[in-house]
C-alpha cells in the first residue's frame, strides 16, 4: 500500500511559526533536527554551508527539508559580514560547534547581539558551554552515558543497549533546543531583548530521566538494568518473540488492561498471574507469556488483540510503520513518488496547519537568491564568488 501525501494548499498558512526567520550555521545531528522542526512549523530556515560543498545533494535528505541553502566561507571577513547582514533581519541563529568556535570567527553572541539586540542565539553542544568536559569531543552515546540514561537500558545480565541516538541527539538535544529558542523568542517579543540558549545533550538527557529520578527518590526504582516496571523487568511491560521471529509489545500497566491481556490469552485463572505486581511471580509469568506468544505469528496475535483494550501492538520495522493503517489514515508518514518515506510534521494545529515539507535543497542552491533579497547587487555577488567567499 502506498500512502499518498496530502495535497499542499499553497494558500493556507504555513504553520504557527510563519514569519520567523532562522539562520542555521551548518552542522550535523541535533541542531539540524531543531531547524527541521522549526521549519516544519513554518519558520523560514536559511542554512549556511561551506563553499567547498556547493552543488552537492543533501547528505541527510529529511533532516535538511524546509530550508533554503547558501554557502558562505565563515573564515573570511567578508563571510562574517554576510552573516551579520543576514542576522539583522533574523529572529534566531542556531549553531552546533564546540564552545568558542563562533567567538573566534567573530560570530559569537556578543558580536551578533550587538547587530540585533532581539536575536535569540541557540547553541547546541554535547557537554554544554562550560564545565571541565566542555571542550572534549563526543557523541550521543557518550553524553547519555554521563547522565545514567545508557546505564538504565538493557538486560540485567548483559550490556547496556544503545537506544539509537534518540535520547541525546534528538530528544535531549535538538528538541530541547527548539523549546529553548521558542521560549527565548517569546521573551524577546515581550521584552525586546534577545539572549543565548545553552542547550547541552547532557542536560537534556538528564531532564528526560525526570520520572526515573523521581521513582529513585521515592524508593520505587532500583538503579540496575531490567529491575523495574518500565525497563523490561515486568512481564506485562516488555516485548515478546512470536513464532515468525517478529515481536509484540505488551504494556497493560493498568489492572483493567492487564485483565484483558489475561482474558485474550486464556490465563485469567492461572494462579501465577493473580498478583500483577507480585515480583516473586514475575519470572514464572515471563516464561509462560513467552511460551504462549511463541505459538503464533506476530500478525496473527496483533489481529487477535485488535479492539481488546489490552495494550498490545506489533513491533513494526521502519518501512512497515509507514504502511500501518492507523499511520496511513493520519498521514503520520509521507511517501513520495520517488519512494522516499519521511515522517510528517508534528504536532498538528487547528488554526495554522503546517504544509507538506519542501524537499532538501542542493547545497548552495539559493545563495544568489538570498544575497539579492538581502540587498547585494550583482557586482557585489560576483565579487564574493570570485573571492570564494560564496559558491
Amino acid at each position: 500500500m502506498t500512502i499518498e501525501s496530502p495535497t499542499l494548499n499553497t494558500e493556507a498558512p504555513r504553520g504557527p511559526l510563519a514569519g520567523i526567520r532562522v539562520i542555521e550555521l551548518g552542522g550535523i545531528g541535533p541542531a539540524p533536527f531543531c531547524a527541521m522542526v522549526l521549519g516544519d512549523l513554518g519558520a523560514e530556515i536559511i542554512r549556511i554551508d561551506r563553499p567547498a560543498e556547493a552543488g552537492r545533494g543533501p547528505a541527510r535528505p529529511i533532516l535538511h527539508r524546509n530550508r533554503r541553502s547558501m554557502t558562505v566561507d565563515l573564515k573570511q571577513p567578508a563571510g562574517t559580514e554576510i552573516i551579520k547582514h543576514l542576522v539583522r533581519g533574523a529572529d534566531v541563529i542556531l549553531e552546533g560547534y564546540r564552545p568558542g568556535v563562533t567567538e573566534r570567527l567573530g560570530l559569537g553572541p556578543d558580536d551578533l547581539l550587538a547587530v540585533n539586540p532581539r536575536l535569540v542565539y541557540g547553541r547546541m553542544t554535547g557537554w554544554g558551554q562550560d564545565g571541565p568536559m566542555a571542550q572534549e569531543p563526543g557523541h550521543d552515546i557518550n553524553y547519555i552515558s554521563l547522565t545514567g540514561a545508557l546505564h538504565a537500558i538493557g538486560p540485567a545480565d548483559g550490556d547496556p543497549v544503545v537506544p539509537l541516538n534518540l535520547i541525546g541527539d534528538f530528544g535531549g538535544g535538538g528538541m530541547l533546543l527548539a523549546v529553548g529558542v521558542l521560549s527565548a523568542a517569546l521573551s524577546a517579543r515581550a521584552t525586546g531583548r534577545g539572549q543565548v540558549v545553552d542547550a547541552a545533550m547532557t542536560d537534556g538527557s538528564a531532564l528526560l530521566l525526570s520520572m526515573m529520578y523521581g521513582f529513585l527518590a521515592g524508593g520505587t526504582w532500583q538503579d540496575q538494568r531490567e529491575s523495574n516496571m518500565l525497563d523490561g523487568a515486568a512481564p506485562y511491560y516488555r516485548a515478546y518473540r512470536c513464532s515468525d521471529g517478529r515481536h509484540l509489545s505488551v504494556g497493560p500497566v493498568e489492572p483493567q488492561f492487564y485483565a484483558s491481556l489475561l482474558r485474550v490469552l486464556g490465563l485469567t485463572d492461572d494462579p501465577d498471574f493473580a498478583g500483577q505486581n507480585d515480583r516473586s511471580r514475575w519470572p514464572a509469568m515471563k516464561e509462560k507469556l513467552a511460551a504462549v506468544f511463541a505459538t503464533r505469528t506476530r500478525d496473527a496475535w496483533a489481529k487477535e488483540f485488535e479492539g481488546q483494550e489490552a495494550c498490545v501492538a506489533p513491533v513494526l520495522s521502519l518501512l512497515e510503520a509507514a504502511q500501518h493503517p492507523h499511520n496511513a489514515v493520519r498521514n503520520t508518514y509521507l511517501t513520495h513518488d520517488d519512494g522516499l518515506v519521511e515522517p510528517a510534521p508534528a504536532p498538528r494545529f487547528s488554526d495554522t496547519p503546517t504544509a507538506v515539507p519542501s524537499p532538501s535543497p542542493v547545497v548552495g542552491q539559493h545563495t544568489d537568491e538570498i544575497l539579492a533579497e538581502s540587498g547585494f547587487d550583482s557586482e557585489r555577488i560576483a565579487a564574493l564568488r570570485a573571492g570564494s567567499t560564496v559558491a
